[in-house]
């Protein structure tokens, strides 16, 4: 898939979606809708109504309302609709950031406590850095959706192999802890060679893979 951000989405809108829907493959819509359930309700139908969108995500930290109110309105779709996922706590937060901000963490027991509340909302799946796929994995089983964040490449592609991300793993570990979707950004469009970085980093996946 495209992942399309709030980046993209401010400035060309739906027009963004039809474009890289045309190209082929399918578009996750990352632009993380954080409001008050009946607010995010409308942002969810308005998303599943673009063509070729195949994932949508909210905060989970919007709470167990938002999400269900986001889980229900998806349900209208029926069973061939867009996945609606929830993102956990951002790749770019540590123990300390997540403390100032008024979560006492640790990071892995409030990844665990939000994927649960995304799960009993109904949602698909989640958001999570690569340090807790393992445990979403053994806590939700495999039909719920992991998307993972926070990927850089053992060939260390990357200029800077964290950038602001602080919770990071290589494509290979991501997989084999479980993970349905990489989300690969800047390892292959901040580097000198993008066709060769994203090479590389597919070869690494097919290694990973059983």
């Amino acid at each position: 898939m495209f992942k399309i951000n709030t980046h993209l989405f401010t400035a060309e809108g739906p027009r963004a979606v039809e474009k890289l829907t045309a190209l082929g493959p399918g578009v996750f819509l990352d632009l993380k809708f954080h409001d008050i359930p009946t607010v995010i309700a409308g942002a969810v139908r308005s998303a599943l109504s673009l063509s070729g969108v195949r994932i949508v995500n909210m905060h989970a930290l919007a709470g167990a309302e938002g999400m269900k109110a986001a889980a229900d309105q998806a349900a209208k779709g029926g069973p061939r609709r867009a996945k609606v996922i929830a993102v956990t706590i951002l790749t770019s937060h540590s123990e300390a950031s997540i403390r100032r901000v008024g979560i006492a963490g640790p990071v892995q027991r409030e990844v665990r406590r939000l994927t649960q509340l995304a799960r009993q909302a109904g949602l698909d799946g989640v958001v999570a850095s690569p340090h807790e796929v393992k445990t979403i994995r053994r806590v939700c089983g495999p039909r719920f959706l992991i998307v993972v964040p926070g990927i850089r490449p053992a060939a260390g592609s990357s200029p800077s192999r964290k950038d602001d991300q602080s919770r990071t793993a290589t494509p290979a570990a991501t997989i084999r802890a479980g993970a349905d979707y990489l989300v690969v950004g800047r390892p292959i469009t901040a580097v000198p060679d993008p066709v060769a970085a994203a090479r590389a980093i597919l070869e690494e996946i097919a290694s990973a893979l059983p």
